[in-house]
């Protein structure tokens, strides 16, 4: 293979993989084949957890909101103390999710946050406490590139998602099939592959799988049902570990998995052979995540034209590789969230358990006129109005959204300063001097450039312009 194609499948595997590359890091990594390159991906991934929400105060909160709820009556002085929890717990979530932000435009392992933003939707939760949020967010991280097994055991575990659906209700004589349901359907096997009384056999082995005050996971076995149950035609005193395992024994989980994983990674439009290709890998190498991705990475497959330069960015992947690519720092983080909010991927709150759709989804006329606006106003700085879409179940962004229409017109749209900063002189210094505009959009594009880019950046003169031009097209909402 030659020089050039190597790079351009080094760029398609970084913008895949991770969030993009440099020019001058592209140049420095394509002289090595891809298999040495997707080892190292996997190899840098270190775990880097986040750890802004403090445990101790947050267990204290929750121990205060879990006596004020115990109370029929509350005083006022009471009602103040449980209104003031919650605006300090709205405002850690929304720090949280910044904290999350900032770690993908700066991470050094950008495949494991990749995967850590893929599990995130896969495993979609809410929840109202962010120290529960950031635990869930760990364990996506820690685990997202090891065994899906204990991913999932630990997911299954975590008092976001017990929350969430409804396994804190679930107890012997009065199962909540929440839960026992959505882990089938959604998380490893997809609809048609399991009956309704698995789901209530789920349910039921479920049982005493809970949390306490301070937000540990507890089985309590006083509620358990220690009964026999059925599921899958086997049967015995089943836990939750054992439906796990009986869930994991089917190929079909393996191959949910695998194309899940190929709709995120190579195409909305899944190759059945190849995700039956990954998938038998996957259930051989016994649900071993890092060896799922090095098979696909390394599929010749994987860099067909067909998967290149084909998928619309997610609002995230937008804006985290935009903000990467030109070294931007925003001087007023909250306008992240803004924009999350605003091109419809708001971090930690997916629209409903089965996550966000994606592909075609991500875009409708006014989100594509918007995201073709922002890189010239984050480059260049500038205003923006919003149209107030924020999430009605969301009171921190709401919140933010009214504060920011002080303005004289009361009737006025939402308005905001993007205030961000690129280091336009640290992005001019990756490429090498004397490199013209066209190979600049060469590099700024993955769909191939049709004779309308070239006949246009042909009569451009400057990097800076041109640079801003570029992503401003809708060409470059692909990836």
């Amino acid at each position: 293979m030659n020089a050039k194609d190597n790079s351009l499948r080094v760029k398609h595997l970084y913008n895949r993989a991770g969030f993009g590359i440099s020019y001058a890091d592209l140049h420095k990594i394509s002289r090595k084949n891809i298999e040495k390159i997707v080892a190292g991906l996997l190899k840098e991934s270190k775990d880097d957890s986040i750890t802004l929400v403090d445990g101790s105060e947050s267990k204290r909160q929750m121990l205060v909101q879990a006596g004020l709820y115990a109370k029929k009556n509350l005083s006022d002085e009471e009602k103040k103390i449980r209104q003031e929890i919650t605006r300090m717990q709205n405002e850690v979530s929304k720090d949280l999710n910044i904290a999350w932000i900032y770690k993908m435009i700066n991470t050094t392992s950008p495949l494991r946050e990749k995967m850590t933003l893929f599990w995130h939707g896969h495993f979609a939760c809410r929840s109202n406490e962010p120290l529960y949020a950031q635990q869930l967010n760990n364990i996506q991280r820690t685990h997202g590139l090891g065994s899906f097994k204990t991913l999932l055991m630990e997911v299954s575990k975590s008092p976001a998602m017990l929350q969430y659906l409804n396994n804190q209700q679930n107890r012997k004589g009065k199962p909540n099939e929440n839960f026992a349901r959505e882990l089938m359907e959604l998380f490893t096997l997809g609809r048609g592959k399991y009956t309704e009384n698995d789901i209530k056999e789920s349910a039921r082995s479920f049982t005493g799988w809970m949390y306490d005050k301070d937000g540990t996971f507890i089985f309590r076995q006083n509620l358990h049902d220690d009964g026999t149950k059925t599921f899958f035609g086997k049967t015995g005193n089943f836990d939750g570990e054992n439906i796990i395992d009986l869930i994991l024994a089917k190929p079909d989980t393996a191959e949910f998995i695998a194309r899940k994983v190929y709709k995120f990674f190579v195409n909305d439009q899944p190759n059945e052979v190849h995700v039956k290709e990954l998938g038998d890998h996957f259930y051989a190498a016994n649900y071993d995540i890092s060896a799922l991705m090095k098979k696909m990475f390394t599929s010749d497959w994987f860099y067909s034209p067909e998967n290149v330069g084909t998928k619309i960015k997610s609002p995230i992947e937008f804006l985290v590789g935009l903000s990467r690519e030109f070294y931007v720092t925003y001087n007023k983080p909250q306008i992240l969230i803004q924009l999350q909010s605003s091109l419809g991927q708001y971090l930690f709150n997916p629209p409903n358990v089965a996550g966000w759709p994606g592909g075609q989804n991500w875009i409708d006329s006014s989100s594509l006129m918007l995201r073709m606006r922002i890189p010239s106003l984050v480059l260049n700085d500038g205003e923006i109005d919003f149209s107030g879409k924020a999430d009605p179940e969301d009171e921190a962004v709401i919140a933010l959204n009214k504060n920011a229409t002080a303005n004289a017109n009361n009737n006025a749209k939402p308005k905001s300063y993007v205030n961000a900063n690129a280091d336009w002189s640290k992005f001019l210094s990756t490429f090498p001097k004397g490199i013209s505009p066209l190979e600049l959009t060469e590099f700024l594009l993955q769909p191939k450039l049709n004779d309308k880019i070239v006949k246009m950046v042909s009569d451009n003169k400057g990097l800076r312009s041109t640079a801003v031009e570029i992503t401003s097209m809708p060409e470059y909402q692909l990836v």
